[in-house]
């Protein structure tokens, strides 16, 4: 094809151009162990973009290792680096929950929420862009908006991410309204199941919510130092956002979509057995957050 004109996005399949890719055995073949087994996070950048993170809770100590959060200056939204707080508790319950899994990741605290665990659509936006621009390998989005003006602004970011090899992974709705971005088909969707474990997830073979995942009763970090048991499919999304930071630390540069069909294969309606480590419940109900 050299010397000649091509059509437009077909240069990088020209053989001066051509890239190769590691073949990957019949996925059918696949086990929990092959996937998961022995892998702590390590080497995974994940990012909470959420009500910010309290790393000096005794669950998460050492684990945040960068911060972000956005302030207006005229028109302008500066990103402001210094590390920060939880006021709501909300992102500090997301990060506890991805840390239990993978404990050896590295968090980044992305706090586009304020106080009440609200905040503005542009601020999620660009919460979601720092998170491309600084190379995260996971973003767990417990929050999402029903506002259509930011469908297409959303739309294009979370594009974006799928494009650079960042996985999205998004809270549904508490509600049987539909909110964005996990209404995407790009996205990992998750909605809780009442299951008392951190393993199983099940894939829901007619999405657009695709998975669930524990999210019933979940005992998480809070903030002032506290632990609670949370309800919410916002505490679901997290339990899913650890395994596939487990699933990228033993299989590094997996792309989204392979990363959605791994999952699809090793959920708990297609295998038989999976681990099911014990866990201790307070009851206690909270719902989702949602941006403006």
């Amino acid at each position: 094809m050299t010397g000649r004109r091509i059509p437009a996005w077909s240069s990088q399949f020209t053989p001066e151009e051509l890239r190769t890719i590691e073949r990957v055995d019949l996925i059918d073949r696949l086990t929990w162990e092959d996937a998961f087994a022995g892998s702590t996070g390590k080497g995974v950048k994940v990012a909470i973009v959420d009500s910010g993170i309290d790393a000096t809770h005794p669950a998460l100590e050492g684990s945040v290792k960068g911060y972000v959060a956005f302030r207006k200056e005229g028109d302008q939204l500066v990103a402001v680096t210094e590390p920060h707080g939880d006021e709501s508790g909300h992102g500090t319950a997301c990060a506890g929950i991805v840390h239990a899994l993978a404990p050896e990741c590295e968090l980044y605290s992305v706090k586009v929420l304020g106080g009440g665990a609200v905040g503005q659509g542009i601020v999620f936006v660009e919460g979601l862009r720092w998170a491309i621009e600084h190379g995260m390998h996971v973003c767990n989005l417990s929050l999402g908006t029903t506002k259509k003006d930011f469908f297409a602004q959303l739309h294009e970011v979370t594009d974006q991410a799928y494009f650079k090899h960042m996985v999205l992974v998004t809270a549904a709705n508490n509600y049987p309204i539909a909110s964005f971005p996990s209404m995407y088909a790009s996205v990992i969707s998750v909605a809780a199941h009442d299951e008392k474990d951190a393993y199983p997830y099940y894939y829901n073979p007619t999405p657009p919510v695709e998975f669930g995942a524990f999210g019933i009763g979940v005992p998480t970090p809070w903030r002032n130092h506290q632990w609670i048991t949370a309800t919410g499919n916002s505490f679901a999304a997290p339990q899913m956002s650890g395994i596939v930071t487990k699933l990228l630390s033993k299989h590094p540069g997996l792309a989204p979509f392979q990363v959605k069909t791994i999952l699809r294969a090793l959920a708990a309606n297609a295998v038989s057995s999976l681990p099911t480590p014990s866990i201790v419940h307070n009851e206690v109900q909270l719902e989702k957050e949602e941006i403006s």
